[in-house]
């Protein structure tokens, strides 16, 4: 059998058994993201052995998280995001320093050597916002604040994570330097201001720059050419790829064909999704937990994880209320496809061994698979939360709120949000068809 026609059959059993599980949950009322990664366990070389991780594979679940950030992105406004900045800083923040000081102390404790306790840190630091923002928009939670600050904070997060994994390579290289570390804080910095600001005032004042091109007869092409441009150039800087696809989203998000590029990019997305969450299940490795210690460790490690990601992130998000700051505590919690890289990291560079590595994949696997179960019920309390406090003491009339929007609790600033929908709607129907605009 040829290469060719091996890869085919694989990526056809991921997609057949991620869309199994995608059936199974739907009709059980569970979200669907768990049942695709459980398809991916079954398929993977832990149970049936039909599909394995290899640069063809690996490259379409990278496709398909870019695609799945890239529509994320499209259902956020900058403004909205603006307004939870505070808050997100707080949660990112927060988010980052528990998980890294539990993580790193843990390792010495257990007796490990400064680049096996940073590896294990690192590991612990940067949150999944595939896992969490994916069964947030199933659930039309996207644009709710919650939502809102679980994107801005897994921005941060991103950031954050990127330098202590530079820290990480650098010890167990023997070649750490404080100052490169320093640059590429800054150059990562940079690149997201000039995309977010620049990038969203280039489209507000052309906003029919989708259609312009003479090759566009829809928005599809610009908007994925866009995306894989900023994807790229995320990685370029030292930032991760979803990241840039996620502020291409934002972008092209202020363009008068939003609705239009959304409708279209939904099949592609669809398509290429499973296979991330597929790839992820795929990656349980079974036989290296196979022994008591293992799983003693398993089940410490992924216990620290979560306690420590879920306390930084709701004690940051303390003044939203108890309610939305647990939503967005566990809503941080998947370590996903980001915990796996970082031990893959860990292991090419011999700072962490085989057990180690089967442990931290584990803890990924695991952080994954419990978190989006919950988040239905924690997004309905929150939002009752939030509407209650907004109907019985919202803050009053040139009183600054958590975020800094004077005088504006839930109520008022999802009518705000919503009127300024209806305003981009409006924009959109008034804007001429492209092939008017030509004509």
């Amino acid at each position: 059998m040829d290469h060719l026609t091996q890869i085919l059959i694989q990526l056809f059993a991921i997609l057949v058994a991620a869309k199994i599980g995608n059936e199974l949950f739907r009709r059980m009322g569970q979200p669907t993201v768990v049942g695709e990664i459980l398809g991916g366990v079954l398929a993977g070389p832990a149970v049936f052995g039909v599909y394995e991780v290899n640069a063809e594979t690996t490259l379409f679940a990278e496709i398909g998280v870019v695609l799945l950030l890239f529509q994320v992105g499209l259902e956020t406004r900058l403004h909205d995001l603006l307004r939870v900045g505070r808050t997100a800083l707080a949660v990112g923040i927060l988010g980052v320093i528990l998980p890294f000081g539990g993580g790193f102390l843990a390792a010495e404790l257990a007796g490990g050597d400064l680049a096996l306790a940073i590896f294990l840190a690192a590991a612990l630091t940067a949150t999944s916002v595939g896992i969490t923002s994916n069964v947030l928009r199933d659930l039309g939670a996207l644009s709710t604040q919650s939502g809102r600050i679980i994107l801005g904070a897994a921005v941060i997060d991103d950031v954050l994570a990127i330098m202590i994994l530079s820290v990480a390579s650098g010890v167990a290289a023997g070649s750490f330097a404080i100052g490169n570390i320093l640059s590429l804080l800054v150059v990562a910095l940079l690149f997201i201001a000039v995309v977010v600001i620049g990038g969203t005032r280039i489209l507000r004042r052309r906003r029919s720059i989708l259609t312009d091109p003479e090759f566009a007869e829809t928005p599809f092409l610009p908007g994925m050419i866009i995306m894989l441009g900023l994807a790229a150039l995320a990685s370029v800087v030292g930032l991760a790829a979803i990241i840039g696809a996620f502020l291409a989203g934002m972008v092209v998000g202020e363009s008068s064909e939003r609705h239009a590029l959304e409708a279209e990019v939904a099949p592609v997305a669809a398509f290429f999704t499973p296979f991330f969450f597929g790839f992820i299940g795929a990656q349980v490795d079974i036989a290296g937990l196979a022994n008591m210690d293992a799983l003693v460790l398993l089940a410490a490690i992924t216990g620290l994880a979560v306690a420590s990601k879920f306390v930084g992130a709701f004690v940051g998000a303390l003044g939203q209320g108890r309610a939305r700051a647990t939503l967005i505590g566990w809503g941080m919690v998947p370590r996903g496809e980001v915990g796996i890289v970082v031990a893959g990291l860990g292991l090419s560079t011999g700072a962490i061994d085989s057990e180690i590595y089967s442990v931290v994949v584990g803890m990924a696997i695991l952080t994954t698979l419990i978190v989006p179960p919950l988040l239905p019920l924690l997004v309905r309390r929150a939002e009752e939360s939030a509407a209650g406090r907004a109907d019985s003491d919202g803050p009053a009339a040139g009183i600054e709120d958590d975020d800094g929007v004077p005088g504006e609790g839930a109520a008022e600033m999802h009518e705000r949000t919503a009127e300024s929908r209806d305003r981009d709607d409006a924009e959109q129907v008034a804007e001429p068809e492209p092939s008017d605009r030509r004509a």
